[in-house]
Parts: structure tokens; C-alpha cells; sequence
């Protein structure tokens, strides 16, 4: 699987009962991207467990979802602040699609089976 090489270390578990369905990024701290992802949070928070994390890399903040078996991550950059769309990041495929910021919470139920 890619990242092996560099010990990546995935809790494998099935969307469904992972204890976190989806880990929340804003890929700066500035620009309004925290906001962007705090206020994501919040609304998903409603209906599925998330966790927002700002601090580290990026990728360091990857590592730390995949070990605990967060199926998937949503990044907020500099094109989501001026187009309204984020980046979900599959962790077991590793593929990232470009989804609208007020489709998301349809596209994790779509893959939940909601």
C-alpha cells in the first residue's frame, strides 16, 4: 500500500464503527481556513463524530487519523476559502476528491450507507 515505506500505521476499521468518521484540517492558520473548518465541524458534529486538529503538518496530522481509523480527512486551503469546495482524503485508498463544503455531510452518509 503507498506510505508503507515510510511506517505508516493504519487502524483499519470499517467506516461504520470507527470512532472518528472524519478528521477536520485547515491547511494554514490563516486566510479564514480555520474558521472555514471550525464552522465544518461544528455542523457535522450534529449528526457524526469529528476531530479537528490544527496543529503539526499536514501529513503528521494524515498519520494521526490513520492510527486511530478515522476513515477520512477534510482539509480546508486557499481554494476552499474562495470557491466553498474542500479536499476529503480516503484512508485506506489514500485517493482525495474535491467535494462542495455543504455537500459533505451528504457525501459521508452516501458512504456510511445513511
Amino acid at each position: 500500500m503507498p506510505g508503507e515505506a515510510e511506517g505508516r500505521v493504519v487502524l483499519g476499521l470499517h467506516p461504520s464503527i470507527a470512532p472518528i468518521t472524519a478528521g477536520i484540517f485547515p491547511l494554514t492558520k490563516k486566510d479564514g481556513q480555520p474558521e472555514m473548518a471550525q464552522r465544518l465541524a461544528a455542523d457535522l458534529r450534529r449528526d457524526v463524530p469529528v476531530d479537528y486538529d490544527e496543529s503539526g503538518s499536514i501529513g503528521k496530522r494524515y498519520r494521526r487519523q490513520d492510527e486511530v481509523g478515522t476513515p477520512w480527512c477534510i482539509t480546508i486551503d486557499g481554494q476552499s476559502t474562495s470557491d466553498g469546495t474542500v479536499t476529503i482524503r480516503d484512508r485506506d485508498s489514500l485517493e482525495q476528491v474535491r467535494v462542495a463544503a455543504d455537500q459533505v455531510r451528504g457525501w459521508l452518509f452516501e458512504k456510511l450507507g445513511k
